[in-house]
């Protein structure tokens, strides 16, 4: 007779993919890579190692700032990872979720954004125009259709989480819930930023 066990409290339930970044990451990547290895093969103590450090750095701030961050759900929260950090939040403590150029959830008094999820300049544009002639039409757009989604599928697993555990929106109970946020450092990425700086450094010192 076989169990069925609940999932692992971190484990990822439901990943959104994004809406922009990661070409221009892969392309950023691409770039770096070529530096530093015409800076490899020019190799030498002077300007070549200056240059390999500063595409060692580029790169790694390239990662973080546009392929590192994602967003996905877990069975109790909502994970928001950014360039140097992941904020965890309680899905029955959020308020609101929505979406304009960056994904923003209000918890309580704090407010939590995420560049994973959002419109373009160019899409809120042709949304403005295409709301002025239809003002009665809610329907997104087709390009915007995934962001819409995103927006309501959290605001519904929110709803969920808040019902499976018999708290009202808007009650002490949610409101203490935002005390639980956690937020984990992105240790990794930081010793290496930290690393490469100081190495510029004394290269430029020495």
């Amino acid at each position: 007779m076989s169990t069925v066990t609940d999932p692992a409290p971190d484990a990822v339930v439901e990943r959104f993919a994004p809406t922009s970044g990661r070409i221009s990451g892969v392309v950023g990547l691409i770039t770096a890579g070529v530096v530093l290895i015409l800076a490899v093969l020019g190799w030498d103590v002077g300007t070549p190692l200056g240059v390999a450090i500063v595409a060692l750095l580029g790169a790694l701030l390239v990662w973080a700032a546009m392929l590192r961050p994602a967003l996905w759900t877990t069975s109790s929260e909502l994970v928001m990872r950014g360039m140097f950090g992941s904020h965890w939040i309680p899905l029955a403590a959020i308020d609101t979720v929505i979406v304009t150029q960056v994904l923003a959830v209000k918890v309580g008094d704090q407010r939590f954004v995420s560049p994973v999820i959002g419109y373009t300049v160019r899409q809120t544009m042709k949304s403005k125009a295409r709301d002025a002639h239809s003002p009665t039409s809610s329907a997104p757009a087709p390009t915007q259709e995934h962001q819409a989604f995103v927006e309501a599928r959290i605001a519904y697993v929110a709803q969920d989480a808040r019902d499976r555990l018999g708290i009202r929106k808007g009650s002490p109970e949610q409101q203490a819930l935002a005390a639980d946020v956690r937020h984990t450092w992105a240790w990794p990425e930081l010793v290496a930023a930290a690393v490469l700086v100081l190495a510029f450094v004394v290269w430029v010192i020495l």
